[in-house]
C-alpha cells in the first residue's frame, strides 16, 4: 500500500484550499482586474464552470469560515472533490487560470477588493443601458 500520496485537494505537501464561486460576468471582471492590479502575479487557478456559469477562485483553506461577499459562495474542499491537475476536476469545467500558470490560490483580501470593483463596474455598465 502506497502511503506518500497526498489527500490534498490542490497540490501534494500544500495545505488544503477552499473555493470561492462567482458568476461568470463578476468573474471575468475580477480576473482582469487582479491581472492588471499590483497584485497581478497573486492570481491562483482559476475554474469556468460553462453548464452553471460560474467561476470558481483557488484560495487558501479557512478563507470560508470568514467569508462574506455578497453574490459569492465559499466552500471548503476538505480534501475532497478538487485536484490543481492540468485536467479539470470537473466535467464540463475548464481551467481559465490554469494551475502551474498561476499562484497556488489568491489572496482573500485581494479577491474580495477586485469581486467588490467588479461588481460596481458592471452595475454602472447596466444602469447606462
Amino acid at each position: 500500500m502506497e502511503t506518500s500520496q497526498s489527500n490534498d485537494p490542490c497540490m501534494p505537501s500544500v495545505a488544503a484550499c477552499d473555493l470561492v464561486t462567482v458568476p461568470t460576468r463578476q468573474g471575468l471582471e475580477a480576473v482582469d482586474i487582479l491581472r492588471r492590479g499590483p497584485a497581478a502575479d497573486g492570481v491562483g487557478p482559476v475554474l469556468h464552470d460553462d453548464g452553471c456559469g460560474t467561476l470558481g477562485f483557488v484560495v487558501p483553506a479557512g478563507t470560508a469560515a470568514a467569508w462574506d461577499v455578497p453574490g459569492s459562495t465559499c466552500t471548503e474542499t476538505d480534501g475532497r472533490g478538487l485536484r490543481l491537475a492540468p485536467e479539470p476536476p470537473v466535467e464540463g469545467s475548464d481551467w481559465l487560470v490554469p494551475p502551474g500558470e498561476a499562484d497556488l490560490a489568491t489572496d482573500p483580501a485581494v479577491l474580495r477588493r477586485a469581486l467588490g470593483e467588479a461588481a460596481r463596474l458592471i452595475e454602472a455598465a447596466d444602469s447606462h443601458r
